[in-house]
């Protein structure tokens, strides 16, 4: 007779047994960044769960930007909500884990991420979509002063601060400067300028520096005149072919000093930073082969060139056969052909190869309602039709995160949540005594217990919590569970 301070011993064993031979096909699936591309890759494996299958995503934030809408946010016509995918909310759908932090390293030796605040994440296939930051480093102070395009929540942090300082004084003099004579710096400059005439400004200037002759270089000359027509007609000073050199601080007046080679110098309240792409420093030290700009090199399926158990997507990424410009528009592409081949990996089949389109249609707001339309050697002026087909475009891309499909909690239990054994009594009836599934990431031995898997809460649609065991490491974990193994066994 077993011992009587053993309650419910030969389920404990039943499930001991089950965790060691699911321990045998358990695979981890880590996706850092939240970028678009894992955006769609996320709602396809809520939509199509694997079995055995965990699945964790890796974010500095819990909501991420959608680039489209961006500059219509900074120009006032959509909400901070409107241009942002809950990441707990797709999570959730997806019955990922969601781990708020940066990624300071990845140890390739052992498949294992370095992370900012929380024990090391452990994974048998990664996938990196993170995006890019304009690059700074190599002018003097603008690291120190100068506001980048990204991360975009500190953009848009010092953005309401200069709205605020406008509208309760706009007769106060405010001079922004935008480095960047890209998409990016063309559609910053018009946005804030269609956002603060609302205000009635009587002392505002904003001024665009590109270091070439031409507005979006390597574009159709066309589309450069065009912007650089429509700039100036909003009182937008351009400065073409002028190179930031150096951004200092006027401590006198409290405002930054733009330096350009030229010897021109511009004295601004503000120096917004939206210039060429890089890649982040973490990169360089993880052995992950890159470009010459330090961006991850991948082949046709979207998998590293140095290693196999690694994908890229998005701005991240340098597609080796094919290079592209970092583009929102190819991220967003490339969603459903990485969550194709990291199906595909997981499952050990073989990968599909990915063809990038050679151009787009670029649509460009102009923060007035209007939009430009250009693709090759097309380009259309501005109109309020374009603007409103981009609004369409834009507003049709994120209802598909805002109304995820109603998916069968049995269904999507059994997919990932039992990882394929069919324990349909745990699931059908989380509240009986023996319901408790002890696993390598969730430790529940309580009764009446309602966690199911390792992302078990996230099955319940109102909670963004991932779980007790997402909470502590795995060698924590491991030790716990080798400790009960040992009790079970000495109440023989």
């Amino acid at each position: 007779m077993p011992n009587a301070q053993c309650p419910n011993l030969k389920f404990k064993i039943k499930l001991l047994f089950m965790q060691q031979n699911i321990q045998h096909f358990i695979k981890d699936l880590v996706l850092i960044g939240g970028g678009h591309s894992h955006a769609i890759a996320l709602k396809m494996f809520g939509m199509n769960p694997l079995p055995g299958i965990i699945i964790t995503l890796i974010t500095a934030s819990s909501d991420t930007p959608y680039s489209g809408m961006l500059p219509g946010h900074i120009a006032g016509f959509y909400t901070h909500d409107d241009c942002h995918i809950d990441l707990r909310k797709l999570a959730n759908f997806a019955q990922a884990q969601l781990y708020i932090d940066y990624v300071n390293d990845i140890d390739l030796k052992n498949n294992r991420i370095i992370c900012a605040n929380r024990p090391d994440v452990g994974f048998d296939l990664l996938s990196i979509d993170i995006g890019s930051t304009p690059a700074t480093i190599s002018v003097p102070g603008a690291t120190k002063y100068v506001i980048p395009a990204k991360p975009v929540g500190n953009l848009l942090h010092h953005w309401y601060e200069l709205v605020e300082k406008i509208s309760e004084n706009p007769q106060k003099p405010l001079k922004i400067g935008i480095v960047g004579g890209g998409a990016g710096g063309v559609e910053l400059a018009l946005s804030m300028q269609g956002n603060l005439q609302q205000y009635h400004p009587t002392n505002l200037e904003i001024h665009l520096f590109g270091r070439d002759n031409q507005l979006m270089p390597g574009n159709n000359p066309v589309l450069g005149n065009l912007l650089r027509h429509t700039l100036i007609e909003r009182g937008i000073t351009v400065h073409l072919g002028e190179t930031v050199c150096k951004v200092a601080l006027d401590e006198d007046i409290d405002s930054k000093n733009v330096i350009c080679e030229s010897g021109f110098k511009l004295n601004c309240d503000y120096v917004f930073w939206v210039t060429q792409a890089s890649a982040p420093n973490w990169l360089e030290s993880t052995g992950i082969t890159t470009d010459e700009r330090g961006f991850i090199l991948v082949n046709d399926y979207l998998q590293s060139l140095s290693h196999p158990q690694i994908f890229a997507a998005g701005d991240i990424a340098t597609i080796k056969n094919h290079p592209r410009a970092k583009a929102g528009v190819f991220a967003v592409r490339q969603g459903k052909p990485l969550f194709e081949n990291l199906r595909r990996s997981l499952l050990g089949k073989n990968l599909k190869k990915y063809l990038p389109q050679k151009d787009y249609l670029s649509l460009i707001g102009t923060g007035d309602g209007k939009a430009i339309a250009t693709r090759g050697f097309l380009t259309l002026p501005p109109s309020r039709l374009l603007w409103q087909w981009k609004d369409y475009i834009d507003r049709k891309f994120m209802e598909k995160f805002d109304n995820l499909p109603k998916m069968g909690m049995g269904d999507r239990a059994l997919g990932i949540g039992d990882w394929g054994l069919n324990n349909k009594e745990i699931i059908q009836n989380p509240t009986t005594p023996n319901s408790s599934l002890l696993t390598p990431n969730s430790l529940s031995a309580t009764h009446n217990s309602s966690l199911l898997t390792p992302n078990s809460s996230l099955s319940t649609p109102n909670s963004p919590c991932a779980g007790c065991g997402s909470k502590v490491g795995g060698n924590i974990l491991n030790s716990v569970l080798n400790r009960i193994q040992a009790q079970s066994i000495n109440c023989n």
